[in-house]
């Protein structure tokens, strides 16, 4: 009888301590990814994005490749991003996808591209990096 209340017990633990064990969340596993992409920024006239929400020219709006958002599920949308290009720095928040973009590139809003330079330059070489999930400047 010992032995068999020591076997229940034994798996009792076992599923508790199972069960008590954290999953990564898909949010976690993306702020993990600390690193820097280098790569070309471009500029857009943002307007309903892919990530549902209505932005104008004004607003500081980043759209990443659209491979890098349908691997991501789209769920970097709101997700801020920091930004530096000719030794300038501005942040940028994600609320739209780029088809013609690679997933080190980044199309950004006429008021975000212009902290960097004129939009007549129309591309820029940029390095940039996720900011974590639920952080804003």
């Amino acid at each position: 009888m010992a032995s068999i209340l020591t076997l229940v017990f034994i798996a009792f633990s076992s599923l508790m301590l199972i069960s008590a064990t954290p999953i990564p969340t898909y949010d976690a596993v993306l702020e993990k990814k600390a690193a820097t992409h280098h790569g070309k920024g471009t500029w857009f006239h943002p307007g309903m994005g892919n990530c549902g929400n209505y932005n104008t020219d004004n607003d500081p709006i980043v759209a990443i490749g659209l491979d890098l958002y349908k691997q991501n599920g789209g769920n970097n949308c709101g997700q801020w991003v920091s930004i530096t290009s000719n030794d300038k720095h501005a942040y940028g928040i994600i609320w739209d996808s780029c088809p013609g973009c690679n997933n080190n590139d980044l199309d950004m809003s006429p008021t975000l591209f212009q902290k960097f330079g004129p939009l007549d330059k129309g591309v820029l070489d940029i390095k940039w990096e996720f900011q974590p999930r639920g952080w804003s400047p």
